[in-house]
Formats: structure tokens, C-alpha cells, sequence
């Protein structure tokens, strides 16, 4: 007996154009199958017993072709077939398809499932993991897996010897080599870390892109901007504008597993403001980021504001799953993905008029610190660094005629230009 899964919509009269056919080819091989055991039952008499046997054997096999053909082409058409995942992918695919269950759950339920995840428990926990000094033998197969698994280029790092680097914490944050990341001069902005550009343009609507067709609010991103809320009447976007000749950019850089975990200054520009806000800590994976809206809102991140020679210049630094650890090297009171802070909440500090003890940390850091007017950084020296990888995103005002050399979707590399006037 043939069963069969329910039938699909729109898909019924194709089911019954399949099994009117194959009842068909079964009424024709069951004649043939009789018709050739009466001829093998003729000869058995005259060449032996067992041809008959052996005839009813094969008719028997052959009857069960259909009903796996059947079955391969009913599953096509309810949609119950699918390729194969390969194995690199599927922790990504198993996320993607708890999100992607539109039919049985609203976007709404989708997210809230997902948060529901004790990402910043397990982020803990992986930086826990990330301390433990591994054994000499164990170093170099461990770091080999992980350099093979997501591309590793060890050939830039400054201290190329697998064995010197004593936990993982150390190999994620591995320096380069001076030479390798030559700064374009030629640009007045230039790539802040290694990565993938996820998205680019202006900011319309105070509304950005973290991918193609997939907003969140500015403001929401943001927080609220001192000395810029006095005007009701304008938007969001207006207020950061300190001319109507310009206009607001954005760009947002993915960093994926196996890149180079340090952030640098995109330009001579300085700091005032550090703006920390607790939050989930959500995989930034372009897959994830086209299904959840405003993931850059929801996750943890830091937010360093300030001017540059063109008005408004910010770089936001946002965490991810098992990436809560985010280190700006001019501020050592700052700590991330800790349990005393709480989630929809912000945290400032001014620098606005800092002391000479935050100068001095800015100095170690490499960074130019002014006295008690900011934090002065210049073009591509280390801001921070993430414990994985990330995501950084740039929101700065410009002239209306600055252009972006980019493209999505393109590796990107620190020094490299972004774009031009």
C-alpha cells in the first residue's frame, strides 16, 4: 500500500496526473510479470524449478521503484526536500532557520525567542575560556584547527610562532606586522578594521541600513545627543548636522571570526563623548542581520562621538555572541558585558574635561590626548579591540559631494580608503 503526505496547496491535481501513473506502469509490470512466470513455469518442466522463482523475485523489486519514485516526487512538491548544508555552515543554517519559521511565528515572536538565548551568560563563559593557558603540546593543533576552519592569514602577524601565544584571548588579539596595513593618503577617511562591507550611503529618514532593506532608528542607536534636542521640529539626523551644506554618512564594517580583531581611528578627529550601552549579545552574521530589524540596537555596543574637520564624526563599536568583550585602550574604567548593568540602559563619560590621569592612559594607548578638550585621535592609530569579532559602524556628517570608493559586499582591510571629496 502507497502513502502518501498530505497534499500540498495548489499541488493537487499533480499528485493525481503522478498516481494515475504509476498505477498505470504497476497494472503493466504485473501483466508482464504474469506473463513471464507462465513462461518460466513452461520451461521449468524442461530446464529446471528455479526460473520462476527468480521471476517473481524481480517483478516484486520492480514494484518497489515507483513507490520510492513517487514518494522522492510528492515530497519536491510539498516542499519537504532541501540540499544538503555543508558542515562549515550549519550552526549558521540551524539560526537562520529557528529566525526563518515565518509561516508559524511573527517577526515579533522570532526575535523574542532568539533574545531569549542567555547569549551574555555563555559570552561570559566564553571569555573565561578564552584565559585558560593551554599546554605547549596543545597550542599548535588547536590554533591550527581555527586557522583552517576561518582563513587565518599568519603570514601578517607580527609573532608568526603558534606556540608563543599562550591562551586563545592572546591569538584573537594578535598585532601585525608594521607594514602590512599601509595608510591611504589619498583618502580622507580609510577602513577602521579588516572585514566585509555589510552596507554604505547616506542616512535618510534617521533611519540606517545595517543590510539592504533592513533599518534601525538612529536615534535608538544613538541615544539622545546633548545640545542637540532643543529643536522639536527638526529630525534626528538634522540636529547632528552643523551645516545644511553637508549631509550624514554611514558605513558599517563586519568583522568575521578569522580577521584581525584590533580597531583603528578612521581619521584626525576627536573624541568627547564615550557612550556605553548594556544589551543582548546577538550574532552580527549578515544572515542574522537581514532577519532581525534593529540587531545594532538590541546588542551591546560603545559609542565614541565627537567632531572631525567636517562637523559630526562617530564610531560604534558593537558586540556580538561571545564577543562581549569590547576595550577602548584610552579608557580603562570601561567594562562591558559585566552583570551590574542592565539591558536598555546607557552609561556616558565626557572627555571632554578629562584629567591628567586619563591622558596619561591615552598616551599608553598610542593615542594623542588634548587637556580637558577631548580625546584627540590621528588617522589610523589603535582605538580598541574585540575578543572575536564584530562589527564596526561609522555615522559621520561630510559635504553633500563626498563619495564612497566601495562596493558591498568587498573585503576591506585597515588603511584603506572609504571615500573621497
Amino acid at each position: 500500500m502507497v502513502k502518501f503526505s498530505p497534499p500540498c496547496r495548489g499541488g493537487a491535481r499533480q499528485q493525481r496526473d503522478v498516481l494515475r501513473q504509476v498505477k498505470r506502469r504497476r497494472r503493466r509490470r504485473r501483466r508482464h510479470a504474469t506473463d513471464g512466470e507462465g513462461e518460466e513455469e513452461e520451461g521449468g518442466g524442461r530446464g529446471g524449478g528455479g526460473g520462476g522463482f527468480r521471476a517473481r523475485a524481480t517483478a516484486r523489486f520492480r514494484l518497489q521503484v515507483p513507490r520510492a519514485a513517487l514518494r522522492r516526487r510528492l515530497s519536491v512538491l510539498s516542499g519537504a526536500a532541501s540540499r544538503p548544508v555543508p558542515w562549515r555552515r550549519r550552526p549558521i543554517a540551524f539560526l537562520c532557520y529557528v529566525l526563518s519559521v515565518g509561516a508559524l511565528r511573527p517577526l515579533a515572536k522570532r526575535v523574542a525567542l532568539y533574545r531569549s538565548f542567555p547569549t551574555r551568560l555563555l559570552s561570559r563563559a566564553w571569555g573565561r575560556l578564552n584565559g585558560v593557558e593551554l599546554p605547549t603540546w596543545l597550542r599548535k593543533p588547536v590554533y591550527s584547527l581555527y586557522i583552517w576552519t576561518f582563513g587565518v592569514n599568519m603570514q601578517e602577524a607580527a609573532v608568526e610562532d603558534l606556540i608563543h601565544y599562550r591562551n586563545l584571548g592572546e591569538f584573537f588579539r594578535r598585532r601585525l606586522k608594521p607594514a602590512v596595513r599601509p595608510l591611504c593618503a589619498n583618502s580622507c577617511l580609510i577602513s577602521p578594521a579588516d572585514g566585509k562591507i555589510l552596507h554604505f550611503g547616506q542616512v535618510k529618514n534617521s533611519e540606517v541600513e545595517q543590510v539592504k532593506g533592513v533599518t534601525y532608528s538612529l536615534e535608538n542607536f544613538l541615544g539622545p545627543q546633548k545640545g542637540r534636542e532643543n529643536d522639536s521640529s527638526s529630525s534626528f539626523r538634522d540636529r547632528l548636522l552643523s551645516s545644511p551644506d553637508n549631509d550624514l554618512f554611514h558605513v558599517v564594517v563586519y568583522l568575521a571570526p578569522g580577521d584581525y580583531h584590533c580597531f583603528h581611528s578612521p581619521t584626525n578627529w576627536k573624541v568627547e563623548l564615550r557612550r556605553h550601552f548594556p544589551g543582548s549579545l546577538l550574532s552580527v552574521n549578515p544572515g542574522v542581520a537581514r532577519l532581525v530589524k534593529e540587531l545594532f540596537c538590541l546588542n551591546e555596543r560603545v559609542a565614541l562621538t565627537g567632531q572631525w574637520q567636517h562637523g559630526f564624526f562617530s564610531l560604534t563599536a558593537v558586540g556580538a555572541t561571545n564577543v562581549g568583550s569590547i576595550r577602548v585602550y584610552f579608557d580603562q574604567e570601561l567594562q562591558t558585558n559585566v552583570p551590574r548593568y542592565s539591558k536598555g540602559s546607557f552609561h556616558d563619560r565626557s572627555y571632554v574635561a578629562a584629567d591628567n590621569l586619563l591622558s596619561k592612559a591615552a598616551g599608553k594607548g598610542g593615542v594623542a590626548s588634548g587637556e580637558g578638550e577631548g580625546v584627540v585621535l590621528q588617522k589610523g592609530a589603535a582605538v580598541g579591540e574585540f575578543n572575536l569579532g564584530s562589527t564596526i559602524v561609522l555615522l559621520f556628517e561630510a559635504p553633500k559631494d563626498f563619495s564612497f570608493n566601495l562596493q558591498a559586499g568587498q573585503r576591506i582591510r585597515v588603511g584603506e580608503g572609504l571615500g573621497s571629496l
